[in-house]
């Protein structure tokens, strides 16, 4: 333990020890990995590997966000999201938010540009997130993936804000991304 400005700052590191790989799906990877606790107990630890993804935040002219609305399996719900998708091996994720944006909308954005990336569930996957405002928008045809079935739709930022407040959208990286949207528009943040 150290002290840090009259506080004292434990080491929390797990240092790993073993590792067996559990399962190999098309989207994760599920490894149970063995540890060393700080105060030298043993534990274990299973970790979702995710590739990563990107949203997007398409925002026009008149602060109105366009989202998604599809079915959810893991939840049983319909739920409305931002746009968004997996990373493809090795792929830059503002090329991957420029597909998604393109493949769930249908929009083109004249600029498109990185806010924030964030842990999704850091208590049990890798997963990061990479969100990305899109601006000077055009609006063409969605071309989704054979297996997603989406419908593209269009709210003003308070709107949005107001249904995450009532608990309709409990989307984690929506909520994060229509939130960084208000701030952008209100000028209190800059990109």
């Amino acid at each position: 333990m150290r002290i840090n400005d009259g506080v004292k700052i434990m080491n929390f590191e797990e240092k790993t020890i073993g590792r067996a790989h559990t399962y190999k799906g098309s989207i994760i990877d599920v490894e149970t990995l063995e540890v060393v606790l700080p105060d030298g107990k043993k534990a274990t630890r299973d970790v979702v590997l995710h590739p990563g993804a990107s949203v997007v935040i398409p925002v026009n002219e008149n602060g109105e966000i366009y989202m998604v609305r599809q079915y959810r399996k893991p939840i049983e719900k319909i739920t409305l999201e931002l746009p968004a998708g997996k990373l493809d091996l090795g792929e830059d994720p503002e090329i991957c938010a420029v597909r998604e944006l393109g493949e769930e909308t249908g929009l083109i954005a004249d600029e498109v540009k990185h806010v924030i990336s964030i842990h999704s569930t850091p208590g049990f996957s890798n997963e990061v997130l990479h969100i990305y405002l899109a601006t000077g928008l055009k609006e063409g045809d969605a071309h989704a993936d054979d297996d997603e079935f989406v419908a593209c739709e269009k709210y003003h930022v308070n709107k949005l804000t107001e249904m995450i407040l009532k608990n309709e959208i409990t989307d984690a990286k929506t909520i994060v991304g229509v939130l960084m949207a208000d701030k952008f528009l209100k000028g209190e943040i800059s990109l």
